[in-house]
Order: structure tokens, then sequence, then C-alpha cells
């Protein structure tokens, strides 16, 4: 393929110039002409929101910085999906939506600004916002009717300040990301949504640990994924499967399957690799294995609740290890973020089994090493209605910090569970669980059912 250099189409890496009209011309010259590598070369370069079209490689030289121009009427509507639900957001950093056969390469940054829409977020939390205020929130809502009943994951949809992520893949195929840096993510930070045949390898993404809802790595409703050797280390969730929120989510009906993830070292965050919350069209055939997750909250993350919907199963975890984790294995079907507590989500009583009810079978976890486990050395909760069915946990050691003064109801973001003193292995509405080679170390029980 040709190799367009910004430069060509007026491209100034001076940190100052805006380069939204060159970027936009080169990426169309490439597009007209049927494909082609846009090369940028060392320096600073500011944009507005990008769009990658087929056949289309964006190549990041080493000293390379892409620094996304942090104005939200620069981010105009584009149809997605935003926290599980389908609607307009905001457009993402670099976007690309029904194309194939896209690509980001090199050593370079893509850089999302993102410290004023974290604080926009922080300030509108603080001060109470419910409601749509600025006039990009106002038009959002106009395209979004109905968004207040829409389900969330507390990110700001009642706001409708849909932020965008840094990198979003929207219904694309043979999608390629290699080795660059992405940093700084306004939201989450790489999103394939609707994608097949997708290969994510030697990234290292960065966002402060202070920087709300700024998820690594969300597959969304993909197939056939891999997610080799990459680094992460951010503010929330670190490798994160999802497949859509309660109704729109099973209304759509795509699931997450055929997900490899190896290799990948996750530093800080909520947790290392999560499945969930937005569950309802399934999610499916996982392996992961020869993964180190250093200080997160969670390293084995599985969370849902009544209402999210969806099938997980087939799940299989080897040769992880965890240092310093608050609880290096939460299976929770009470997730509490987005709800109350008085909401019937969580009631410890067996309610009908709906469309919206969600299920987890079928996962392994063998191999494990977890040191310093702070909060607990596990927790997994099902529900009354749905348990939590063939758990097989083999050949795991786990070290609790007893010195941590903190509580086992830290081990995961949930509510209306039982609270318990116990820092052991926490299983409640587990069916038949299975455990061989399973050593805790440091806790009065190892295990604590109920």
């Amino acid at each position: 393929m040709k190799t367009h250099d910004i430069k060509t189409f007026a491209g100034k890496g001076d940190g100052v110039t805006d380069n939204s009209a060159a970027f936009a011309g080169a990426l169309l010259a490439i597009r007209e002409s049927g494909g082609g590598v846009l090369r940028v070369g060392k320096g600073v370069w500011k944009t507005g929101p990008l769009e990658l079209f087929s056949h289309t490689t964006l190549e990041l030289d080493e000293g390379a910085v892409v620094s996304f121009i942090p104005e939200q009427e620069r981010y105009r509507p584009v149809w997605t999906r935003w926290e599980g639900v389908e609607c307009y957001g905001m457009h993402p950093c670099v976007f690309a939506s029904g194309q194939k056969d896209v690509a980001i390469r090199g050593k370079g940054v893509l850089d999302g600004k993102g410290r004023l829409w974290w604080e926009a977020y922080r300030k509108k939390r603080g001060r109470g916002q419910r409601a749509p205020e600025t006039p990009e929130e106002t038009a959002l809502a106009g395209l979004n009717p109905g968004f207040e009943k829409h389900p969330g994951g507390g990110g700001g949809r009642e706001m409708q300040f849909l932020r965008p992520p840094l990198v979003q893949f929207f219904e694309c195929s043979d999608v390629r990301i290699e080795g660059v840096t992405l940093r700084n993510s306004p939201f989450w930070t790489l999103h394939p949504v609707y994608c097949t045949d997708v290969s994510i390898a030697g990234l290292s993404i960065f966002n402060p640990g202070d920087s709300a809802n700024t998820d690594a790595i969300d597959i969304d409703s993909c197939q056939n994924v891999a997610i080799e050797n990459c680094r992460l280390s951010v503010g929330d969730d670190g490798i994160t499967l999802k497949s859509g929120s309660g109704e729109d989510g099973i209304r759509v009906g795509k699931p997450c399957r055929d997900i490899r993830i190896k290799g990948c070292v996750v530093e800080d965050g909520h947790g290392g690799i999560v499945i969930g919350s937005e569950t309802a069209a399934g999610i499916f055939d996982v392996f992961a294995e020869d993964c180190t997750f250093k200080g997160t909250d969670r390293g084995i993350r599985i969370k849902t609740r009544r209402g999210r919907g969806g099938q997980i199963a087939n799940l299989d975890f080897r040769g992880l290890t965890m240092e310093n984790n608050l609880c290096p294995v939460a299976i929770n079907m009470f997730y509490k973020c987005g709800a109350s507590p008085s909401d019937r989500y969580f009631s410890q009583e067996a309610l009908p089994v709906e469309a919206t009810t969600p299920r987890i079978g079928n996962v392994r976890i063998r191999d494990v090493c977890a040191t310093g486990c702070r909060a607990s050395a596990g927790f997994i909760a099902g529900l009354p209605e749905a348990p939590v069915e063939n758990l097989d946990l083999s050949r795991c050691e786990f070290s609790v910090d007893e010195r941590s003064e903190i509580p086992p109801g830290e081990s995961d973001m949930f509510f209306g569970v039982p609270e318990t003193e116990e820092k052991g292995i926490r299983l409640l509405n587990v069916k038949e669980p299975m455990f061989s080679q399973v050593m805790v170390r440091g806790a009065a029980k190892a295990f604590v059912f109920g």
C-alpha cells in the first residue's frame, strides 16, 4: 500500500497548529485511492477527532504524539453503543464505522487529553447534575429519546454527558492495533464494538488512577479477538468483555465470544480481566493465560446483576500471577454501580427467572498464585434463583495480607450481600463448586459459605 505523509497535507507537528483539516484531507485521499498508510512522524500533532476507512493504516513513528483537542463541540454525535446501549454519543477521538482492514500501528502515542473531560465530569457529579445542561448534552438528549430509562454504569448517561472513547471500531472486520501507546482517554480507551477478527498486540495504555471510567480495553459484542503482550494501567477496569445491557442488549443479541488473552500485565485499576457488567447477549469461550495483575482491586472479575441479562459460560483462566489485590477472584451477581440499594435487583430472596436474569457457569481457574490479598481471598456470589454453576478451582494458592485492615466487604462493589468478618474465599449461591489443591493462607477459614 502507498504511504502518505501527514506533512504532505500541510500538517505541522509543532504542538500548536490545529491539524484537523490536514488529517481529514489525508484520510480522504487514502480512501479515494482505495487504501494506504498515513504516516505521522515525530512531533506533537494537535487535532480534532479522526475517522478511518477501509484498507487504511494509521502509522505513528516513535516520538509522534497525536494530541486530541479537548473541546466538546468538536465531538459531534455519531451512532454508537455507550455503556451497553445503542444510542448517539460523542464522536470518538479515533473512529471507524462499518469498515474492514483497518489498522493502527507504530511506536507513537494517541493522547486523548482527558484531564479536562474528567474534571468536567467530577464537577457535574459534585453539584448533583441529573439532566442535560450544555448545548452538546441537550443535542444528544434530543437524539436519544427515552434515555432517562436506559441502564447506565455510572458514566453520566442521565446528564447525556456521553464522553468519547479514545479509539472505537464499530461494526468493523479485520482490525489490528499494534505497538502504540494510548493515554489520557476521556472515557473508555480502546473500544471495539460488533467487530470480528480483531488483533491487539503490544499496546501500552496509561490513564491516571483518578480518571473516571477509563477502562483500558473494552471488547463489546465482538468475535474472534486476540489480545497479547499488552501493558495497562488505568483508572477503571483493565481488559473487559461486554455484550450489551438489559433489554437493549437482548434486542441487539450479539454475544461476545472466542476471546484469547495472553501475556498481559495490568497494574492498578479496578480489575485485571473483567467480564461485564454489560452481559445481556452473553459472553462465551474466553481463554486467558500467563497474565500478571499488580495492585488491581480485583484480578479475575465477573460482574453482573438482575436486569442485565445474559449467559456467561466457558471461561478458562490459567497461569495467572496476582500481587496486592483487594480480591484476586470476584464473581459478583449483585453488582451495584448505576443502581440503588433499594432496587429489587439486590433481594436475597429467589425471584422469578426472566429474560434479564443473568447466568454464570463453566468457569475454570487453574494455576493461579495470588499474594497480598487485602480484602479477601475470593468473593463468589450467585443469585438464589440462578446460582453460579460448574466453578472449578485447581492448583491455586491465595495468601491473605494479615496486616490489612480493609474489610471483606471491599472485595467487590455490591449491594444486598450480608457482611462478614472472614477473609477466606466466600461462596454464596454456588452450586457444587469443585476445588482441587486450593490453598488459602492467612485466613481463619479457607472457605466461607453463605
